[in-house]
């Protein structure tokens, strides 16, 4: 199967620039989009006309904020979200046989204290009913935008943004905890330690012709997922958004 991710910073903007031509080429089997900003029920028509058996969203409470769609060609039984209040349309938990994969919008914490506390909150519980799934034998992928670069590789100026929220030690510690606790961080896993490779930029300074970006898309993979990961790629070609969309091939 081929999964890929994607922060379109608004779905319908998306649409509207064709920026899902790409997926002919592509041809994945699911498809987590971020950041829709719009409602299930003014979801644009367009989103079933991409090709999908199934279309499943979480969307905000708030008009024009956050939220997450799910594209797929195989069934999968779909929970919003199982370990957070969500009133936000942060979580898809998708269910197939043993394996629990998520599409998430992890919260951006740059606000002020409280939204990085809430971002911090956030993290810790979705870590601890991972935890839990894995405890129960089942099989655990999400992907989604983090919104935090794990290592000083994953932004091209880390000195700079060292007291900037998205790269702050104790988001990063959440990460190295994700890793300890056994989750897989499938573009290094495959690509190594490969440099100047990230799927944001900011819409300011020319970034992303520069290639001033980081890292904060990701796909984690269980451990009893390692031998079965074939691929993991960075699709930088791809506009549309300030992110790029990222993904991996992986036998299910």
């Amino acid at each position: 199967m081929k999964l890929i991710s994607w922060n379109v910073n608004g779905l319908r903007a998306a649409l509207g620039k064709n920026a899902f031509s790409w997926l002919g080429d592509e041809k994945p089997d699911f498809l987590g989009l971020q950041e829709i900003k719009v409602s299930e029920e003014n979801l644009p028509k367009e989103i079933f006309e991409l090709g999908f058996k199934e279309v499943a969203t979480n969307s905000a409470k708030r008009a024009g904020y956050s939220g997450v769609a799910s594209l797929a060609n195989f069934q999968t039984s779909v929970a919003k979200s199982l370990f957070f209040p969500d009133d936000e349309g942060r979580v898809l938990e998708h269910r197939f046989g043993d394996i629990v994969l998520f599409n998430i919008y992890f919260p951006n914490g740059q606000k002020d204290e409280q939204r990085l506390a809430y971002k911090l909150d956030f993290y810790k519980k979705f870590l601890a009913y991972i935890d839990e799934l894995q405890n129960l034998g089942l099989s655990v992928i999400f992907c989604g935008d983090v919104n935090t670069a794990h290592k000083e590789i994953d932004l091209k100026n880390p000195k700079a943004n060292a007291k900037t929220s998205g790269f702050l030690p104790i988001e990063r510690e959440w990460i190295d905890e994700v890793v300890k606790h056994g989750f897989i961080d499938t573009f290094r896993q495959i690509c190594g330690d490969v440099k100047d490779a990230y799927s944001w930029w900011s819409y300011r300074a020319n970034a992303r012709a520069k290639n001033v970006g980081w890292r904060i898309d990701y796909f984690f993979i269980s451990q009893n997922l390692k031998d079965r990961l074939k691929d993991a790629f960075i699709l930088s070609h791809i506009t549309g958004s300030d992110h790029c969309p990222v993904g991996i091939e992986i036998e299910i």
